[in-house]
């Protein structure tokens, strides 16, 4: 093991009592080897990268993924608190929920489906995948070095398809009920703060919004509503009415009537960061209605019309399960939402995601977990540096750039692993010492200086 900075001993001293003293020294090394491997994430390439090419007893690393007991759950607990305390240490908490699918092949990779991909299918083609479908939840703050929001994975969960329960004494559990549970284990680890969820349509489910409206402390979650939901305006009090309280009162004009209508009011809103631009100017228009669809608990929301004045995309409404909320404040969170789809960029292209494998099925549950937590957890090196230095910053001819990006991050933090490993230097000045310089010069034949003269110029 490398003799590492104290800021990365402490980091990653945090998840030492999850694993017992002998796992630990093994797991570390897996962790820093998946940190600095230059392509695939697997055992092998982690060993290789840390010097432990000729290690006899290589599959005690192995154990660490497919025997070894440690819980995933507790470790995504102690991450979030380390995000939490660099990143979001008071005001709101934003999180972003989505799925991925991860292309893997294999007979023995049980739990892979037939998925729709989003990457390469449209409104007009549809392209399927094949592979693991992952729901991971992420802490979207803004990162004071990078000047934007990213993306920060700390809980994830494999959802297989309705077909891998086939045959099976458990019930398939639908991708909204992994969501309900994932966000309500955030809520028991902040009971306290005030959390918001932003998510696209998939997630737009009365019975999902409706539970977490009805908790203690309720959560409020925003995503995407379609324009031809059914909205209805809140129930007015009645007394003396006999029978069942109504649910929902007259019936109100469809968001796309609403958008068409020449007589609807639009405020003009200046959008930072909208999907890659810095700045995007929108119309909005909002109020508060009652969505309800028969059989579902009516739910009270405050929808949130978007359009274009460039009419370059389509106009767009969202929801909020809090209806105190301002429009301008609903956009600004729902924005951040694009940064989950850039970490899942990012760990396939730098953290090699796609690449591991590993075929048992206890080992499929931890790795790609894993490796979407190495990216909030090289963010949190990095942060460690920032706070004393300023980040480098990689340029080349045809990119440009003023502010680091999680390649950087990465950059800085494999140097600094590298630096440490092969480089070690003594942390105490009184063991350094100067070579001295002799006190008399002896005398050199003049020969021997015209060798020197000619072969050293």
């Amino acid at each position: 093991m490398p003799t590492l900075r104290t800021e990365y001993i402490t980091m990653l001293g945090a998840f030492a009592r999850l694993f017992s003293k002998r796992v630990w020294e093994h797991a570390k090394i897996l962790l820093l080897g998946a940190i600095l491997c230059p392509a695939e994430r697997t055992v092998t390439a982690a060993l290789r990268v840390m010097g432990l090419s000729w290690e006899k007893h290589f599959q005690n690393y192995h154990r660490v993924l497919n025997r070894a007991v440690w819980s995933s759950l507790e470790a995504s607990h102690i991450l979030f608190g380390l995000l939490i305390n660099a990143f979001v240490i008071r005001g709101p908490v934003i999180l972003g929920l989505d799925d991925t699918i991860e292309r893997r092949r294999g007979a023995q990779i049980k739990a892979k489906g037939i998925y729709r991909d989003p990457v390469r299918s449209s409104h007009n083609h549809f392209v399927k995948a094949s592979g693991l479908r992952w729901l991971s939840l992420m802490l979207l703050a803004p990162i004071p070095w990078a000047q934007r929001v990213w993306a920060l994975p700390f809980l994830t969960v494999l959802a297989p398809s309705e077909r891998y329960y086939k045959g099976k004494a458990r019930k398939h559990k639908k991708l909204t009920e992994w969501a309900r549970q994932m966000v309500l284990q955030a809520r028991r680890w902040l009971p306290k703060r005030f959390l918001v969820v932003v998510a696209d349509s998939s997630f737009a489910v009365i019975d999902l919004l409706w539970r977490l409206r009805q908790l203690q402390n309720p959560i409020c979650m925003i995503t995407r509503l379609r324009l031809d939901a059914a909205l209805y305006e809140p129930v007015k009090p009645t007394p003396g009415a006999m029978g069942r309280p109504r649910k929902k009162g007259q019936r109100l004009p469809t968001l796309e009537t609403i958008a068409e209508d020449k007589h609807t009011r639009w405020k003009r809103l200046t959008v930072q960061q909208w999907y890659g631009e810095k700045k995007r100017m929108i119309e909005i228009t909002s109020k508060t209605a009652v969505w309800y669809h028969s059989g579902q608990p009516a739910l009270p929301i405050r929808w949130v019309i978007v359009r274009d004045p460039k009419q370059i995309f389509k106009t767009q409404a969202l929801l909020c399960t809090d209806p105190s909320q301002s429009a301008e404040q609903i956009v600004h969170w729902f924005v951040r939402r694009w940064q989950v789809e850039v970490t899942f960029h990012e760990v396939r292209t730098h953290l090699g995601v796609e690449t591991q494998r590993q075929w048992a099925d206890l080992s499929i549950l931890r790795i790609t977990p894993a490796l979407l937590s190495l990216f909030s957890m090289v963010t949190l090196l990095a942060n460690a540096h920032a706070r004393k230095q300023k980040l480098p910053v990689q340029q080349t001819a045809w990119y440009p750039k003023k502010l680091p990006t999680f390649s950087d991050a990465l950059s800085l933090v494999k140097e600094t692993l590298f630096r440490q490993h092969y480089f070690p230097t003594s942390f105490f000045h009184t063991n350094i010492r100067k070579p001295l310089r002799p006190r008399s010069v002896y005398h050199v034949p003049r020969s021997i200086h015209a060798v020197s003269r000619l072969s050293f110029g």
